[in-house]
C-alpha cells in the first residue's frame, strides 16, 4: 500500500511542516491491526508486534503501518529516535514508571506481599562506550553488557526494573536500590505497633536466587523486618528420607502437584536461625531453601521457591526456643 499524502510528506522533508495530525480512515485487511486494541502509540504497537528495535521497523511496509497510528505512513526511524529523546528528557520515564508501579501495587496488594527479584544480562552491541563484561549463559561467553534487575509479583507481573551498567552484584543492588523503594511503596505493610507487638512479623517477603545468598544479608533484612527466601548454598548432607512427607502444593498457575517436602530449623554461620525447606525429587535429589518468614502476616500460607516456582506450602509452624533457637517443625 503506497503512501499518498505527497504534499504533507514533501513539506515535512523541507522543514515547513513539523508534524501531521493523525487521520484514521476505514480500511480492510490491515496487517497487525489487532494492536489497535492497545494503547494508541506506535512504540507500544511495535512491542506488541515483537519488533524489538527501532531499526526493525525499516523492514515493515510503511503504508500499512501508517494505518495503525492514523498516519499516511509510518514515521522514519530518525523521527522515532527524536520522539524518544523528547520523552526521555528530564527523567519523566522514571517518574512515570514509579507512578505505574504504585498503581499496580495498590490494585493488587495481596500480590505485592511476595516479590521476586531476578537479574537479566542484556548484551550491548554498540561501540559508544566500553561496558564491563558479564557471563552470558546462552552464548557461553563473557560479553559487554548491562544487567537489569526485575522485581515481579508471584504471577510474573513486573512492578519495576533497575538497570546497572556496572553491575555490583545482586546483594548490593538489593540493599541500595531495590529495598528502599519497596519499603516506601509496598502497600499493606504492618504498622510500627504491630511490628513491636509481634517480633516474628515481617513487612513483606523478597525471593531471590543463589546469587543473593548471604547470611549477613538475611540478618540485615531481618533487622528491617523484611523476610527473605532463597536457595541455600552448600546444603551439606542429605536429610533422611523418612522426614519427607507428601503434600499437595498449589502452584502459581493455580494447578496442584504432589511433592515430598520436609522442614527444619537451621542455624547459619552468623547464628541466624532460619526455616529450611527441602524438596525430594523422584531421583532422590534434595533442593534446599531458606526462609526468614517465621510467620506469614494474616495467617496465610508460606510461599517458598521450589524448583524455580513460587509454591504455596503450609508447613508446620516453627516455634522459637527459649534460647533463641528453633525446634524442628512438629518435633520437640
Amino acid at each position: 500500500m503506497g503512501a499518498c499524502a505527497v504534499e504533507a510528506r514533501t513539506a515535512a522533508s523541507l522543514g515547513v511542516l513539523s508534524a501531521v495530525a493523525p487521520d484514521f480512515q476505514p480500511a480492510l485487511d490491515v496487517p497487525n491491526g489487532g494492536v489497535l486494541c492497545a494503547l494508541p502509540a506506535l512504540l507500544a504497537f511495535m512491542a506488541l508486534a515483537r519488533l524489538n528495535t527501532l531499526e526493525s521497523l525499516r523492514h515493515c511496509a510503511p503504508g500499512e503501518w501508517g494505518k495503525l497510528p492514523g498516519l499516511d505512513r509510518a514515521p522514519e526511524v530518525r523521527t522515532l529516535r527524536q520522539k524518544i529523546h523528547q520523552l526521555a528528557h528530564g527523567g519523566q520515564p522514571a517518574q512515570w514508571g514509579a507512578d505505574l508501579c504504585g498503581q499496580w501495587m495498590a490494585a493488587a496488594p495481596e500480590q505485592a506481599g511476595v516479590l521476586y527479584v531476578d537479574g537479566h544480562v542484556r548484551v550491548y552491541h554498540g561501540g559508544q562506550t566500553q561496558l564491563p563484561r558479564h557471563p552470558v549463559a546462552r552464548q557461553k561467553l563473557c560479553l559487554r553488557a548491562t544487567v537489569d534487575y526485575w522485581v515481579n509479583a508471584m504471577d510474573g507481573q513486573p512492578f519495576f526494573a533497575v538497570n546497572q551498567a556496572a553491575d555490583p552484584g545482586l546483594i548490593q543492588v538489593l540493599e541500595q536500590d531495590i529495598l528502599p523503594r519497596l519499603l516506601r511503596d509496598v502497600p499493606g505493610q504492618p504498622d510500627a505497633e504491630a511490628l513491636e507487638g509481634d517480633p516474628l512479623l515481617h513487612r513483606f517477603t523478597v525471593v531471590f536466587d543463589r546469587e543473593g545468598y548471604s547470611p549477613d544479608l538475611m540478618q540485615r533484612m531481618k533487622d528491617k523486618r523484611v523476610a527473605c527466601l532463597t536457595y541455600r548454598k552448600y546444603p551439606g548432607a542429605d536429610w533422611a528420607e523418612d522426614e519427607f512427607q507428601t503434600r499437595q502444593v498449589k502452584l502459581a498457575n493455580g494447578q496442584t502437584a504432589d511433592m515430598r517436602l520436609a522442614e527444619r530449623g537451621t542455624c547459619l554461620g552468623n547464628r541466624l536461625w532460619v526455616r529450611e525447606f527441602r524438596k525430594l525429587s523422584e531421583r532422590g535429589h534434595q533442593t534446599a531453601i531458606l526462609a526468614t518468614d517465621y510467620r506469614t502476616a494474616g495467617g496465610g500460607p508460606v510461599r517458598p521457591l521450589v524448583s524455580g516456582e513460587l509454591l504455596q506450602v503450609c508447613p508446620p509452624a516453627l516455634r522459637p526456643r527459649p534460647s533463641g533457637g528453633l525446634f524442628r517443625g512438629g518435633h520437640s
